[in-house]
């Protein structure tokens, strides 16, 4: 079965590429665009406590800091690989603990056992019931501010006043230096021993109620590098853990929808097309009011129209639109010779039964079948412009036959002899 030919109303390859290149071309224009700004922004981190990020709340400074004192620092995001890396010369930061679940959390605890110092940045109650055991901690954390160090810890003592608040400690596990109070509580605790409460002259575990003596933002204010060199330079080494959105990180049993590993800059730019869209189509299709009919400057005389618009249809390649029109004026002109109401004139069940009992007079004339008036008053559109006019010589022959057949009028008494 071949395909139907193309015309202005099924539109071809090149018809459909003119009416949609340009939103074809801006869309390419904007992948290309954000192709490069994402490769361009590749090598770039941002997030929190990130020792790569330069970002106001980054640690690159304290990076480079604990670099030019000869401390490695490597990132890791699973917590089991912490265990493979920890050891006595270790010291393991742990940053934002709360959303780790009950295996991560019990990898971190096999680790810090082994790692010479942890340091817990802002733990809330799960994580440092995990993490340090007998450690109470209030619920609800207090603003950041200048505090004094008021304990005996040696790098407390040297770094003096530092940026601290958050979550507050206390215990009465023994070997521990309660540090910063702020409202009678500790905001950095120093607990001896490893997790399980065995003493070790080596493992201890530092808590900060919060993150901002690390931040590159906080890191050249009071006592805030002094304190955060003390307490991560101990070892050669430090092992910096950095949960990953995407990796193990999530609460045990807990289901993550799309949109949660979707960033939320992408979310909100999403939005804001759609917004942009809804807006374009309101735009498109606002009604001013009624349309308002105005008289021609000057009057166009019928052929230029009609040559005018056969000019256009022939550059749209409107070969179907050109056919309709003739044979709606045919069938329109037909109607009334039939004794067909004008409007059932393009009705194909009315109009064709009433045109095919009309056998044309004069000798020698074949009557068109009915499945041929069918294909030449409702039939597909021509295929070529040589087919379009051979359908209008068709249409023109066949009005003036039922023309020239027609039953003449009845005579008035004007034009009888007298």
């Amino acid at each position: 079965m071949s395909a139907p030919p193309t015309t202005s109303v099924s539109p071809g390859a090149a018809h459909l590429w003119r009416r949609t290149r340009g939103l074809l071309i801006a869309a390419a224009v904007l992948a290309v665009a954000g192709i490069v700004i994402t490769a361009l922004r590749s090598g770039q981190h941002s997030g929190s406590l990130d020792p790569r990020s330069a970002a106001p709340q980054g640690t690159k400074a304290l990076a480079r800091l604990l670099d030019q004192h000869g401390v490695t620092t490597r990132v890791l995001t699973d917590p089991a690989e912490l265990r493979a890396h920890a050891d006595h010369r270790t010291t393991l930061l742990v940053p934002a603990t709360e959303p780790l679940g009950k295996q991560d959390l019990k990898a971190l605890r096999a680790a810090a056992d082994q790692a010479g110092r942890t340091v817990v940045l802002g733990s809330g109650p799960e994580a440092t019931a995990a993490l340090a055991p007998g450690v109470r901690t209030t619920p609800s954390p207090l603003p950041v501010r200048q505090l004094t160090p008021a304990c005996d810890f040696p790098a407390a003592q040297r770094a003096g006043s530092v940026s601290l608040g958050g979550f507050r400690y206390s215990t009465s596990r023994p070997h521990t230096d309660a540090c910063y109070r702020d409202d009678g509580r500790a905001t950095m605790l120093r607990v001896s021993g490893t997790t399980d409460g065995r003493a070790s002259a080596q493992a201890e575990t530092v808590l900060l109620g919060a993150p901002d003596p690390l931040y590159n933002k906080n890191l050249d204010k009071e006592g805030n590098a002094s304190l955060s060199l003390q307490l991560l330079g101990r070892h050669p080494k430090v092992l910096w853990f950095l949960p990953s959105s995407t990796g193990s990180g999530s609460p045990e049993g807990e289901e993550r929808s799309f949109l949660d590993l979707v960033p939320p800059g992408w979310t909100w730019g999403t939005l804001q097309l759609a917004v942009a869209a809804v807006l374009a189509a309101v735009w498109r299709a606002r009604r001013l009011g009624p349309l308002v009919h105005e008289q021609l400057p000057s009057v166009v005389p019928a052929a230029e129209t009609t040559e005018g618009r056969a000019r256009l249809y022939r550059r749209a390649d409107a070969r179907g639109h050109a056919a309709e029109a003739l044979r709606s004026a045919t069938r329109t002109r037909l109607a009334p010779l039939l004794g067909v109401p004008p409007g059932q004139a393009h009705d194909e069940q009315l109009l064709l039964p009433a045109l095919a009992t009309r056998s044309p007079s004069r000798p020698g004339t074949e009557a068109p079948s009915t499945a041929g008036l069918r294909a030449l008053l409702f039939g597909p559109a021509p295929r070529s412009d040589s087919e379009l006019i051979d359908l209008a010589d068709e249409l023109d022959r066949l009005e003036n036959t039922l023309l020239t057949d027609a039953p003449a009028s009845p005579p008035t008494e004007k034009d009888r002899p007298s």
